[in-house]
């Protein structure tokens, strides 16, 4: 696999993986809602959601990495000059996410009786540098579920943003940026409509090409 990039501070990224050897990394309902909570605790601190997508043996993320000011802003520690002597640290980007996978992997093991990795050894990143695709990546992730034949409608799959977005409920997806990408609601569901013309988002998810099949 090729080097691949760091999470910095301020980019987007495409963040997704897969079960080993392709093996189911939800097994059950609770699964699903465990690795949110999951990924509440250990994500939300660095990075804005603004799409995802949970299936059976493999999962999309598109997430905003979070500067170390908001990161401090966020932790109500803005204008202190000594997190240290505070005995704080900012949280790592790329280690937050690999406390999630590991402390997910572990859970399932122990409730499974497994052992053994449970996802792919590094999760892989795509870089997205142009806002110009963050739409047609959304769209991709939204429309996953039906893609790969796990559901016949994408709107009715329970365990990706694309309902949250629609929500008017509270929630910690930055649904008010997406819709502003969007323009609104009505533009939202109307470009859901349209198929997914994968080549125009190739170069973000271009080894992704393997979960074609799952």
């Amino acid at each position: 696999m090729q080097d691949l990039p760091l999470l910095e501070p301020g980019k987007f990224f495409h963040i997704y993986n897969r079960g080993n050897n392709g093996e189911n990394i939800f097994i059950e309902e609770r699964n699903y809602h465990y690795f949110l909570l999951l990924y509440e605790k250990y994500i939300l601190p660095v990075a804005d959601t603004f799409a995802f997508c949970l299936l059976r043996n493999h999962f999309h993320l598109f997430v905003r990495i979070k500067t170390v000011g908001e990161i401090i802003k966020d932790l109500d520690l803005q204008g202190s000059e000594n997190l240290e002597g505070l005995g704080l640290k900012i949280p790592d980007p790329t280690n937050q996410f690999s406390k999630l996978f590991n402390a997910y992997a572990k859970a399932i093991n122990k409730a499974y009786g497994r052992t053994g990795a449970l996802f792919e050894k590094r999760f892989r990143r795509k870089e997205v540098t142009s806002p110009s695709y963050f739409i047609s990546l959304i769209h991709y992730i939204h429309y996953n579920p039906e893609k790969h034949g796990f559901v016949n409608d994408y709107r009715k799959y329970p365990y990706s943003s694309y309902n949250i977005v629609l929500s008017e409920a509270t929630t910690n997806l930055e649904k008010v940026t997406v819709l502003k990408w969007f323009s609104n609601k009505d533009n939202f569901k109307e470009y859901h409509e349209k198929k997914v013309n994968e080549n125009i988002i190739l170069e973000y998810i271009e080894d992704d090409i393997d979960l074609q099949g799952l």
